[in-house]
């Protein structure tokens, strides 16, 4: 079997950062290949940068168990699906003024980084359809999480209509299709949530439909509990922030709270950050420090790529799909 991505870095990435991003690697394929499972958590503009590409063909190939994500990449996975071609690329950004910002907000046009996403094209179009979903939810007396309003959109097919990539390059599908467990923690901060929030506001809908941040973890923890046993479950962080400090914590939660003594620790931890160690922020804290937490065991394979995750989680991703 042709090995072109493993074969590069493997020859290649021997020191450094470059070094870590393929022990990383290595020992996610171990993780795996003894039976264990994984948690990759998304922060950032990770969907934007287009990572569904492969991550889509992770999910495919049963290398992903859990997604927690933040509100924004769950939805912009969908809007570059159903609006790409209205997307602009900015690649002169760090040139740009205070009126050119001004005159991008002016044509719709809300950038993120290089990549500025077509409010219309892509907020209002996703818009239309999910308040239905909400809303017909709601008239039944029905109570979903974020990701499964959009599962229940995305099955449905009313989208299908507005397809602009190949459906195989979105994780979202790639999710729903496999009914795959995902938390959003913080889906308020997002698009969809201020609009869900707007409908809330006017009296059209009831907050009390979309489930909440609290019924996230415990369905997590519901999950980490039937999940744990063996060789347990990794932990693959890209970024930093609530997308990966939610869904780590079930574990001290379960032990501290709960008074489940016999809770395994994460089994696996890898972060790729461009976050450096400072006063006291979390995404740039050392594995290490996760133990005082009682997050991770003194034993468990601790991995951290200090480096670019557009540049380095696809190239993990595809040694993984090579060789797990």
């Amino acid at each position: 079997m042709s090995k072109p991505i493993t074969e590069f870095i493997e020859k290649y990435y021997l020191h450094f950062n470059a070094a870590a991003l393929v022990d990383a690697s290595k020992g996610y394929v171990a993780h795996l290949k003894d039976g264990g499972k994984m948690m990759i958590t998304l922060a950032g503009a990770m969907s934007t940068a287009e990572l569904g590409k492969i991550l889509a063909e992770m999910i495919r190939q049963g290398k992903v168990d859990f997604i927690s994500c933040t509100g924004a990449n769950l939805e912009e996975d969908l809007m570059n699906l159903v609006a790409h071609s209205h997307y602009e690329r900015v690649p002169h950004y760090r040139d740009l003024t205070a009126q050119d910002e001004w005159d991008l907000l002016e044509r719709g046009l809300n950038r993120v980084t290089d990549t500025c996403i077509p409010e219309e094209e892509a907020f209002r179009r996703l818009q239309q359809h999910i308040v239905e979903i909400w809303k017909d939810a709601e008239a039944k007396g029905e109570r979903y999480f974020p990701h499964e309003f959009m599962y229940k959109m995305i099955l449905s097919g009313v989208l299908e209509q507005y397809y602009e990539i190949p459906r195989e390059n979105s994780w979202m599908i790639a999710a729903a299709e496999a009914n795959l467990p995902i938390v959003v923690p913080g889906w308020e901060d997002s698009t969809m949530g201020n609009i869900f929030a707007s409908y809330c506001i006017k009296g059209e809908l009831k907050a009390t439909t979309m489930k909440s941040g609290i019924e996230y973890m415990t369905y997590l923890a519901d999950w980490y509990t039937k999940n744990s046993g063996g060789k347990g479950v990794g932990f693959f962080q890209i970024g930093g922030g609530i997308a990966g400090d939610f869904p780590i914590c079930v574990v001290p939660m379960l032990y501290q709270d709960m008074e489940m003594h016999d809770i395994p620790f994460w089994s696996y931890f890898c972060q790729i950050s461009d976050s450096t160690t400072s006063y006291g922020s979390y995404s740039g804290a050392v594995p290490n420090e996760k133990i005082t937490w009682g997050k991770l065991d003194i034993t468990t394979p601790k991995f951290i790529v200090e480096s670019d995750a557009t540049i380095c989680a696809p190239l993990m991703f595809s040694y993984i799909l090579e060789n797990a």
